[in-house]
């Protein structure tokens, strides 16, 4: 049965996410005990095939996240068009419709911290907007670690706007930002429960 995971990695982007996503996806192996949830700005009446896109890129199974879905070690989550996706005792607490139009990382993030605490990761990828400083903020003050995209973002905005606020701890590619990963994934074993 798998396993909680021993962090979970909160990543945001918007305007040139996919690319970024599929990078660090393609870069990181499928054992390094964390869940990775990708909150992704989507026109709330779109479909979405992200969870099948992504699943080309990883040996680890992607899903779309759901209320009272369990979270788990090695697995990847994506949002649904038109939801807030939010964390609660390794658990998915899905609002729709959501309640601010581009905040969804930032309410994902902010989640993230109050759950985990030392054992949440943000990441902010390519995008318009600001969404994401307030939730790298909140990781931050309650001792988790932050990312953002560095020059290789097709939008800046995004990474921008969590570095200038100084809540970012990495400045990275998202080749080098999977590299970490693995390297914070080595330091404490999966949870077991």
């Amino acid at each position: 049965m798998p396993k909680v995971p021993n962090y979970i990695v909160g990543i945001g982007g918007s305007a040139g996410g996919l690319i970024a996503y599929k990078e660090l996806l393609d870069c990181l192996p499928s054992n390094t005990g964390m869940a990775f949830v990708i909150a992704t700005h989507i026109l709330p009446d779109a479909s979405s095939y992200l969870a099948e896109i992504l699943s080309r890129h990883t040996n680890m199974p992607v899903m779309v996240a759901s209320t009272a879905r369990a979270i788990r070690a090695n697995h990847v989550y994506v949002s649904a068009p038109n939801t807030d996706l939010l964390i609660e005792n390794y658990t998915f607490k899905v609002i729709s419709p959501r309640t601010k139009r581009n905040a969804l990382v930032d309410y994902l993030l902010t989640s993230l911290a109050e759950a985990m605490g030392a054992r949440a990761i943000g990441v902010i990828l390519s995008g318009y907007d600001g969404d994401g400083t307030e939730g790298c903020k909140q990781i931050k003050a309650k001792g988790g670690i932050t990312f953002a995209q560095d020059e290789s973002a097709e939008i800046g905005m995004m990474p921008i706007s969590a570095q200038v606020a100084g809540y970012v701890d990495f400045i990275l590619s998202p080749y080098k930002i999977a590299q970490e990963l693995v390297k914070i994934s080595a330091r404490f074993p999966t949870i077991k429960r």
